[in-house]
């Protein structure tokens, strides 16, 4: 059932936004030193040595263990577990690119200007996750 289906009767429909995101992490100490000392974010709050939580605009995002609902192997290393895409203004996508060239990681792809409308930077977390940040053009 989708939007192109009105007559849908699901309760989910009434999902608006995503609250939080959880990213399960191999590396704690080289997650949470990437996500705050590089990318920056802000510290909302640490609940344990396991779970961390960043305030990404009206996002959270988490990073932790698998443990409490799902006990999950590790995704191998080498494969990305998620994707995340953090929009930016167009002058930033650049300067994001020169921030993460200063702290020695390796982009995967430099500022580019794609044929759909976006400029987009993409690069990997310690874990390997792919990260992107973009704006519209």
């Amino acid at each position: 059932m989708n939007d192109q289906n009105p007559s849908s009767g699901s309760p989910f429909r009434a999902i608006k936004a995503i609250d939080y995101t959880v990213i399960f992490v191999r590396d704690m100490v080289a997650m949470r030193r990437f996500y705050e000392d590089i990318l920056g974010f802000p510290l909302q709050r640490e609940l344990s040595a396991s779970w961390i939580e960043y305030q990404v605009g009206a996002n959270t995002l988490a990073l932790t263990r698998p443990s409490r609902t799902a006990a999950d192997a590790p995704t191998p290393r080498g494969s990305a577990a998620l994707q995340l895409a953090f929009k930016v203004s167009v002058p930033e996508v650049d300067q994001c690119a020169d921030e993460l060239v200063r702290h020695g990681v390796d982009l995967l792809s430099p500022p580019t200007d794609q044929a759909f409308g976006h400029r987009t930077l993409f690069f990997r977390d310690p874990d390997g996750n792919l990260l992107e940040v973009f704006a519209d053009i």
